[in-house]
């Protein structure tokens, strides 16, 4: 389905970014009460029935009417795509317990670099390739890209750190933990559905993105400077202003993802924001992580080393989760940047589309 007039397109995207936030939030305290009352593991199987009444659901609302562009799947492209990601991800995981400087760390970010590499030739030579380099070529869509994947290093590597902090620092337990995520996701679902897609169909994206993400730094940053004994409205203060910025800034870098592509890579280019996302929050768990780890584990060293009274240990914990919100930080604010340089298309236009090019976007992409 296509929504020709910018009004629909930014309620769309609007809806679309809401539902994926309330699943998120939906998730957090499902896991929290799974884990808490059964155990860890049945977080993993509630997916089946999920998956099962998507694929139902899916079955009986969903037609394809469109043009269908049959082609061989790109099993070579795919391989080498996975495993060179599974480089880069086991490297920023195990960093910690190894060391940076590892033969075996150094070894892994190589490989990965190289087979992504590898993967970028392979596609300019096959036939029906896995990722069409041409969609990545138009600007406006890679900025979305890279800032969202940039964004969620930071956003996943948080929701992480952020639990460790609820149950380990502040010792509630995982249901409580879940629902403190809260002030995070009503702002968020607000930032996306009523000020991104009120301002979307207005005006340019890149202010929009731009505004969004350094917003989402500001409450990075207040997350960064908390400490063991913060009140929780400080702490749900940090989440709302998180939440309203990345909300804004998702919003118009998932419309602009789409942004002038061609139908037949509609598929590829709304799947790639997608892509970003999981590329992005695997690295950021695994990177984010090991940051708060390894500052954590020196200023332990440095203050009483493994016989440290627990308040030492809490305050080590808050120093590698305060190094891990200030790498965050740099993340989001990388994505502006490449949000402010990369992204160019003006406000649209309030006309009926081309047919033959799609507009400032095309289907909804799946999450």
């Amino acid at each position: 389905m296509s929504f020709p007039q910018p009004r629909e397109r930014a309620k769309a995207f609007g809806v679309f970014s809401a539902v994926s936030i309330a699943g998120g939030a939906v998730g957090l305290i499902v896991g929290g009460l799974l884990t808490q009352y059964l155990n860890w593991r049945f977080s993993m199987f509630v997916l089946v029935p999920v998956a099962i009444i998507g694929i139902l659901g899916g079955s009986r609302t969903v037609h394809d009417d469109g043009e269908r562009h049959r082609s061989r799947l790109d099993i070579p492209g795919v391989v080498l795509a996975s495993l060179g990601l599974v480089g880069l991800v086991y490297g920023f995981g195990v960093a910690e317990s190894r060391g940076w400087s590892s033969s075996v760390i150094i070894g892994s970010f190589t490989a990965g670099v190289l087979l992504l590499a590898a993967f970028i030739l392979v596609q300019t030579r096959v036939t029906s390739p896995l990722l069409p380099l041409r969609v990545l070529t138009e600007r406006n869509r890679a900025a979305a890209y890279l800032s969202v994947g940039l964004a969620i290093v930071s956003m996943f590597g948080m929701f992480l750190l952020l639990s460790y902090y609820f149950q380990q620092v502040k010792g509630w337990s995982p249901v409580l933990a879940g629902l403190a995520f809260m002030p995070m996701a009503v702002p968020q679902a607000i930032g996306a559905t009523q000020i991104g897609a009120r301002l979307a169909h207005r005006m340019a994206p890149r202010p929009i993105m731009v505004g969004g993400y350094l917003v989402t730094a500001v409450g990075l940053v207040l997350l960064a400077l908390l400490d063991a004994d913060s009140a929780f409205l400080e702490i749900a203060f940090a989440e709302a202003v998180i939440g309203l910025g990345i909300g804004t800034a998702f919003m118009p870098a998932m419309s602009i993802s789409t942004h002038g592509v061609e139908p037949r890579d509609a598929g590829v280019a709304s799947a790639m924001i997608s892509s970003s996302q999981q590329v992005g929050g695997s690295i950021g768990t695994a990177l984010l992580n090991t940051i708060a780890t390894s500052s954590a584990a020196t200023y332990l060293v440095s203050h009483g080393g493994p016989a440290a009274q627990a308040h030492e240990r809490n305050q080590a914990l808050m120093h590698g989760y305060s190094a891990a919100y200030w790498a965050a930080v740099g993340f989001v604010a990388a994505a502006a940047l490449v949000s402010a340089v990369m992204v160019n298309t003006g406000a649209p236009r309030h006309a009926p589309a081309s047919a033959d090019v799609l507009p400032d976007v095309a289907p909804v992409p799946a999450h």
